[in-house]
C-alpha cells in the first residue's frame, strides 16, 4: 500500500475532515487545489496506482514532478496539522512546559527578560512537581544562557538543580534501557513457549547492570517502569502468586508515601493495571475488580489518549474476571459493545476481544457463537505466531478444536489436533541429559498439553469413554496441570473441559469450582 494513503487511512473521519479545511485555511484557496484532490484520491475506498494519480491529477499532460511535489506537500500539511491537533489535545505537563519555554525564549529575543524569567520560574516549578526530566533540562539551559539577567537567580543554585535534574533523568533512561533490553531477551520465549530463557537470571543482571535494585521507590514513574520490567519475568514463568503481593504493597507504599498527582495518571494506571492483572491470574478475583473499577475511575478523568490506549486493557481484564465472578452474560455484554463501539479498537486488541468473547460463549455453551467469533479472526496460524507469540496461538488453536468437537465435526477437530501437535513435536522434540542441561520432554514446557491432546483423541474415537473409571483415574494424574497455585487460568480452562466430560457436568460449572477451589 501508499505509504501516503496507509498513514492518511489512519485518520478517523472527524479529523479527515478537519485536515482538508486546515489545508484550505492554509492557502485560502478551496477551488483548484491539487493537494485537495490528492487527499480526496488518496482517501477514497479504491486504491490507485502512481500511473492513474498522475492521469488524474493532470489529464492534459502526465507530470510525475509535479505530482511527487504534490506528495511532499500534502505530507507536509499532515505533519503540521498532527502537530497542531497534538498540542491541542495533549493536556501534559511536558506539552505545558515546551509551550512556557518557547514564549520565554521569544521574550528574552525580544527584551523583555523579566517576564521571560517568570515563565522559566514557572516551567521550572511544573516540570519538576511532574517528573519532566528532558524539559526540565531545557528549561536550565535556558537558564543559565541568561545568568547574566539582573532577574536571573544565582547561578550556583541553578547548576546543582540541573545537576539534580540531570542525575534523575539518568536514571529513568536507564530503567528505559533495562526495559528495552529485558523485552528483547524475553521476546524469545513469547515466541517459543515457556522455559526458553532463564528469566529470573536475566531480570536480576539487568537491574545490577543498571543500578536499579533499589530505584523504584523514588518516583512513580521509576516505580511504574521497573514493575514493567519485573512483570515481563513474571509473564515467562507464570508465577502471579509471588508477583501479586509484590506489586500490590509497592502500589500502596508509593500511594501513602507520595501519593499520585493528576500529571502521574498514566503511571498511575499502568500499575493498577498490572495489579489488576496479577490478582487475576492469582485467582483473588474480587480484588482484582476492586482495582479494575479503581483504573476505571481515574480513567475517566484522564486526557484521551491514555483513555483510548488502556481502555481496551481495562474492559477486557473486567471482562474475564466477571466470567470467574458467575457472571459470564455480563463479559459477554461488556466484549461485544467494545467491539462495537466507535472509534473502533486497534487491529491488535480486536484480535484479542474476539479470542476472548470466543471463550465466553464457549462457557455459555453457544458453540455458533464461539465458532463464528474464532472464524473471524481471518489470521494464519504463522502470523499469529510471530505477532501474538506462541501461547497466544496455542490458546486460539486448542479453543478451536474444542470447540469443533461440540458442535459435532470430530474430523475437524481431530485435524486441528494433529496441527497442534505437530507444531510442538517439531519445536519441542525431546532431549536427553547432557552435562550441561537436563534431560527435555517431548513438547518441553508443553508436555502437558500433549497428554491432554491424548486424552481428547480418545474422546474423539470413542466418546463415551470419558465417562470410565480408568479414564477418569488417568485424567486426574495429568502431570503440572494443577500443581501449583501459580497455574495459568488458561491452562485450567482447558483442563475443565476435560474434567467436565469425566463428570458429565457442564463446563463452566466445573471451571468455576476449579478456579475457587
Amino acid at each position: 500500500m501508499d505509504d501516503l494513503r496507509l498513514t492518511l487511512q489512519t485518520l478517523p473521519p472527524d479529523d479527515r475532515r478537519d485536515l482538508e479545511r486546515f489545508i484550505q485555511w492554509q492557502r485560502r484557496k478551496a477551488t483548484g487545489r491539487q493537494d485537495l484532490r490528492l487527499l480526496e484520491l488518496l482517501l477514497s475506498p479504491k486504491e490507485y496506482k502512481t500511473e492513474a494519480l498522475i492521469a488524474k491529477l493532470y489529464p492534459d499532460e502526465p507530470n510525475p514532478v509535479a505530482y511527487y511535489a504534490l506528495r511532499k506537500r500534502l505530507l507536509r500539511y499532515l505533519t503540521d496539522f498532527l502537530l497542531l491537533r497534538q498540542r491541542q489535545h495533549d493536556a501534559t505537563a511536558a506539552t505545558s512546559v515546551r509551550g512556557q519555554l518557547t514564549l520565554a525564549q521569544y521574550l528574552f529575543g525580544a527584551g523583555v527578560p523579566r517576564l521571560a524569567w517568570n515563565l522559566l520560574r514557572k516551567a521550572e516549578k511544573l516540570a519538576q512537581d511532574n517528573e519532566q526530566y528532558e524539559p526540565l533540562n531545557a528549561v536550565y539551559n535556558l537558564q543559565i544562557q541568561y545568568a547574566s539577567s539582573p532577574h536571573a537567580e544565582p547561578l550556583d543554585a541553578i547548576l546543582e538543580r540541573r545537576r539534580r535534574n540531570k542525575k534523575a533523568a539518568d536514571e529513568e533512561e536507564r530503567a528505559a534501557i533495562a526495559d528495552s533490553l529485558l523485552r528483547q531477551r524475553l521476546r524469545q520465549a513469547r515466541q517459543h513457549g515457556r522455559g526458553a530463557v532463564p528469566a529470573d537470571e536475566i531480570l536480576r543482571s539487568i537491574l545490577t547492570e543498571y543500578d536499579l535494585q533499589e530505584a523504584f521507590a523514588r518516583s512513580p514513574s521509576l516505580l511504574c517502569r521497573l514493575m514493567s520490567i519485573t512483570r515481563h519475568a513474571m509473564l515467562v514463568r507464570g508465577d502471579f502468586a509471588s508477583f501479586a503481593p509484590y506489586i500490590e504493597r509497592c502500589y500502596r507504599l508509593m500511594e501513602r508515601r507520595h501519593g499520585f498527582a493528576p500529571a502521574h495518571r498514566g503511571y498511575q494506571l499502568r500499575l493498577l493495571y498490572m495489579l489488576a492483572h496479577a490478582l487475576y491470574r492469582s485467582r483473588r478475583f474480587p480484588e482484582s475488580v476492586a482495582y479494575l473499577e479503581q483504573g476505571l475511575a481515574v480513567l475517566a478523568a484522564a486526557p484521551g489518549r491514555q483513555l483510548a490506549e488502556l481502555q481496551p486493557r481495562f474492559t477486557f481484564l473486567l471482562a474475564a474476571n466477571c466470567a470467574f465472578l458467575r457472571r459470564n452474560k455480563e463479559s459477554i455484554r461488556i466484549l461485544e459493545e467494545a467491539l462495537a463501539a466507535q472509534p473502533p479498537l486497534l487491529p491488535a486488541d480486536q484480535l484479542t476481544a474476539r479470542l476472548q468473547l470466543s471463550f465466553h460463549y464457549f462457557a455459555d455453551a453457544n458453540y455458533h457463537k464461539a465458532n463464528q467469533t474464532l472464524i473471524s479472526l481471518d489470521r494464519t496460524d504463522h502470523w499469529l505466531e510471530q505477532n501474538l507469540g506462541m501461547e497466544w496461538l496455542l490458546n486460539h488453536n486448542l479453543g478451536e478444536m474444542l470447540v469443533q468437537l461440540e458442535l459435532g465435526n470430530p474430523d475437524q477437530a481431530l485435524t486441528r489436533l494433529r496441527a497442534i501437535e505437530r507444531r510442538l513435536h517439531e519445536q519441542f522434540p525431546a532431549a536427553a541429559a547432557t552435562a550441561d542441561a537436563l534431560a527435555a520432554p517431548l513438547g518441553g514446557p508443553y508436555h502437558a498439553v500433549l497428554s491432554f491432546l491424548g486424552f481428547v483423541r480418545e474422546i474423539i474415537a470413542d466418546p463415551a469413554v470419558a465417562r470410565t473409571p480408568g479414564f477418569a483415574a488417568r485424567v486426574a494424574r495429568i502431570p503440572a496441570f494443577l500443581s501449583e497455585e501459580r497455574e495459568d487460568l488458561q491452562v485450567i480452562s482447558f483442563y475443565a473441559w476435560l474434567k467436565a466430560r469425566v463428570l458429565g457436568r457442564p463446563y463452566h460449572e466445573v471451571l468455576l469450582q476449579l478456579a475457587e477451589g
